[in-house]
């Protein structure tokens, strides 16, 4: 069965510093994002981009959305397999090429530390890859996104 999800966000320049976009260097790039019932986030660029580095920037959102989406895909199929986790926690990390005023990611890496107190571990290290297939934000972009998964087992 096909189900249809639609998302809403609003995106708002708050960069302007006066002179609106007269020059390179006569605007901030600062944002906020905003979603109905969300708390808004701080954005801006990258800091080589003149951004903001106490801002999230969307380099790093985009990496945030891949880590986030693994591990809700992660638990669901955990539960799926009897393992019980008790702590999750990724370090993950991107690689992205700038090319002439563009660019692109080309990897990204997860690193998640699953903390487990029931069920085979074979299993809790192997189904890394059925939820990287479950998650929805790594099937829709268009790099390679690892796994460097460490497993604990607790008593």
């Amino acid at each position: 069965m096909d189900l249809e999800h639609r998302y809403s966000v609003r995106v708002e320049w708050t960069g302007n510093t006066g002179s609106g976009t007269s020059g390179y260097r006569d605007y901030g790039r600062d944002n906020l994002v905003s979603a109905e019932g969300n708390a808004p986030i701080e954005g801006s660029a990258d800091t080589p981009f003149r951004g903001t580095p106490e801002r999230w920037n969307p380099e790093e959102l985009l990496l945030a959305s891949l880590s986030q989406c693994h591990m809700l895909s992660y638990l669901h199929v955990a539960v799926k397999h009897g393992i019980i986790v008790e702590e999750y926690v990724d370090d993950a990390v991107g690689e992205m090429r700038q090319v002439g005023d563009g660019g692109h990611f080309t990897s990204v890496t997860l690193r998640p530390v699953v903390t487990i107190s029931a069920g085979d571990p074979t299993v809790a290290q192997a189904i890394h890859a059925e939820a990287g297939a479950l998650c929805f934000i790594a099937s829709s972009v268009n790099f390679p996104v690892g796994h460097e998964p460490t497993l604990r087992i607790t008593s």
